[in-house]
């Protein structure tokens, strides 16, 4: 028994002998290739998936939880204003679209000031010193504010940008670009309107829609998806009180926050600005009973609409004679109904003094 009991043992350190030269002998072979464990990792890092373009509507359907309150506040606003833009005349729309177009004008730096703007839309007059295609841009923006079908319905349309004809097979094209914005602000129809715009603003020039004077387009856009489902309120203001909510930083939450702060300030202005006009309409009413014959009406009426009259516009909108209404310009600023702003002997403005 003792010795099996050796033998065995003897086996047992034999086989350990043989496991270790063997081990010592592969360390030896230097030409062959390690273990997948021992390999070190040196190759730069592979493609990653991107999340898909709809992703993003969930950060932003959480930002609209966050702040559920304050957009309800808001949208309650706006349908404040919509609801007294649809029982108000006509001209009222057109007033708070050419203020609006002309505070997002300053915004996007082309500085298009409430003259320059009315006697170009009205009359396409401008100066030597105006950028045509500042003009044109803002111009576009006073179209948009003021009706026509609006950006869902066509975008390029809606934004004048068409695809050329003879464009490169490898160029990406225009309709492509705003197909992959119209997706995601589809995935977003949950969200209420004022979200989705706040996100399809701040989505543009990522979706490659961005160019010169994209800041506008952006803007302009965005405020009618916010009044998609109004009726009185084409566009929701957006800058008439400061551009603070157009500001691009932060994430999600701050920026629908910035959003429904700004909107919140533009729509108060705007409802300021109608209590204005509505008390000049009455005023402008009494006092000029008086007077006899269309022009006066005539006028009364482009005041409310323009926030900047000169003679040669009264002229045109009114279709009385020059001297008819430069004798009821006179009457009206001399009764204190309108002031001259310009100071000028020539290319006078008037606008209506709302006290």
């Amino acid at each position: 028994m003792t010795q099996a009991s050796s033998l065995t043992d003897d086996y047992g350190d034999l086989l350990i002998t043989i496991e270790e030269d063997e081990e010592a002998h592969e360390d030896d072979l230097w030409f062959l290739p390690r273990s997948l464990e021992e390999e070190p990792d040196d190759l730069p890092p592979g493609p990653r998936a991107e999340p898909p373009d709809t992703a993003v509507v969930e950060d932003w359907a959480k930002a609209e939880g966050v702040h559920a309150a304050r957009l309800a506040r808001v949208a309650g606003r706006l349908g404040a204003l919509d609801d007294r833009l649809l029982r108000g005349p006509e001209g009222w729309r057109h007033r708070l679209a050419l203020i609006e177009a002309a505070d997002l004008s300053w915004f996007a730096g082309d500085r298009v000031s409430s003259d320059r703007l009315a006697l170009w839309i009205s009359m396409r007059l401008s100066g030597a010193q105006d950028d045509p295609n500042a003009l044109a841009r803002v111009g576009w923006a006073v179209r948009r504010l003021t009706g026509g079908p609006g950006p869902k319905a066509d975008l390029a349309a809606f934004l004048d940008r068409r695809d050329p004809e003879n464009i490169e097979d490898s160029a990406e094209r225009f309709e492509d670009r705003a197909g992959g914005w119209l997706d995601v602000m589809a995935a977003a129809k949950g969200l209420h309107p004022i979200t989705r715009a706040c996100m399809g603003y701040h989505l543009w020039s990522l979706a490659g829609l961005g160019r010169h004077g994209d800041q506008i387009e952006a803007a302009v856009t965005a405020s009618r998806i916010a009044t998609s489902d109004g009726s009185g309120a084409i566009f929701a203001p957006l800058a008439m009180a400061g551009a603070g909510g157009l500001r691009v930083s932060g994430l999600p939450p701050e920026r629908l926050a910035r959003w429904l702060d700004g909107m919140n300030s533009a729509i108060l202005t705007a409802m300021r600005t109608l209590d204005d006009i509505e008390v000049w309409i009455g005023r402008a009413e009494n006092v000029m009973a008086q007077l006899s014959g269309r022009t006066p009406v005539a006028l009364r009426k482009v005041f409310t609409e323009w926030p900047l009259v000169s003679a040669p516009m009264a002229e045109a909108m009114t279709g009385a004679s020059r001297a008819a209404v430069q004798r009821n310009l006179a009457w009206m600023e001399a009764s204190g109904l309108i002031r001259e702003v310009t100071g000028h002997g020539r290319y006078r403005m008037w606008k209506a003094d709302l006290i």
